[in-house]
């Protein structure tokens, strides 16, 4: 066995932890893309309830949020029609049904696109653990090869004559 830890390459070492470092930023990516999808997912999704409310309250005075806290009241005279952005800055008009119909599609692609992300990031998860648990065995066997190498560490001298 001590012939087998001291072949311990320091550079398969220090490979993996590069590695390591690599899928660490490659989860941390992955993760990051969830939690946009998730937010566009739930943004989506209030979009629905909102065109679905003022299809119930017709017209009405509701607050526009300009930002920064400011609001503005506005009458909205026609609550069938509706402004949809549908991709690269394109705005297209709809009616309400259809604007909700888009938006159902957008939140089922977000979701398959979610579990795609999700499925990727668990499989750079389970190489990170993979690396970790090389690279502990790697430590462990450098550590021992030192050992055996420093020899046998003495007894420490009593003090009791």
């Amino acid at each position: 066995m001590v012939n087998n830890v001291e072949k311990v390459d320091p550079r398969e070492l220090q490979s993996l932890q590069l590695y390591l470092n690599e899928y660490r930023q490659q989860a941390e990516i992955f993760s990051q893309q969830l939690a946009i999808l998730e937010e566009g997912r739930m943004e989506a999704a209030a979009a629905i309830e909102a065109m679905k409310g003022l299809l119930e309250a017709g017209e009405s005075t509701i607050l526009l949020q300009l930002g920064g806290g400011a609001s503005v009241p506005v009458r909205v005279d026609n609550p069938e029609k509706i402004l949809v952005n549908i991709g690269a800055e394109v705005v297209v008009e709809r009616s309400n049904e259809e604007a909700v119909e888009f938006m159902k599609d957008r939140i089922t692609e977000m979701e398959a696109s979610s579990k795609k992300v999700a499925e990727t990031l668990e499989r750079v998860r389970a190489q990170m653990m993979e690396i970790g648990r090389r690279l502990e065995m790697g430590y462990q066997q450098a550590q021992m090869a030192q050992m055996a190498h420093a020899g046998p560490v003495p007894a420490p001298e009593s003090d009791e004559e």
